[in-house]
């Protein structure tokens, strides 16, 4: 108990500290400056899971690509959450058949065709999306 109280101290005096320089900092403005906004990168890094994400399903052309997969496009307007244990494997077995070069345009071409893909297979993606940046970066 003794410990968390000590932690919770530090934590407090840190941030004491930090609101006193960020507030210092601030004061040596000019009247009427404002403080400088953080500017986000433009492109991502390749090294988030949420860059992989968007980066993925960025539509980089609005034209929809078949990967013999039309059986799919029953599911558009499905909730991901609602998939079935077969309807996932069904899914899953489209992804692991793919292309390592064609996963990035599936997953785009599903975006397109307003299909949601179910919750573990949209892991997967993410997953061997990045492991494929991470071993072209290397």
């Amino acid at each position: 108990m003794i410990v968390a109280l000590y932690i919770f101290m530090a934590l407090v005096i840190v941030g004491a500290i930090l609101y006193f320089f960020h507030r210092r900092q601030l004061s040596k403005l000019a009247p009427g400056e404002k403080a400088p906004e953080i500017v986000e990168p433009e492109q991502c890094c390749g090294m988030h899971i949420t860059c992989e994400r968007d980066s993925l399903l960025a539509a980089v052309s609005n034209e929809i690509e078949y990967y013999d997969d039309e059986e799919l496009d029953r599911f558009r307007g499905t909730d991901p959450e609602s998939y079935t244990d077969d309807e996932t494997e069904e899914f899953r077995n489209v992804l692991l058949t793919l292309l390592p070069e064609d996963i990035a345009g599936w997953a785009r071409s599903i975006q397109l065709r307003g299909i949601e893909l179910p919750v573990p297979v949209r892991d997967e993606l993410l997953m061997i999306v990045a492991e494929a940046r991470q071993n072209s970066n290397h």
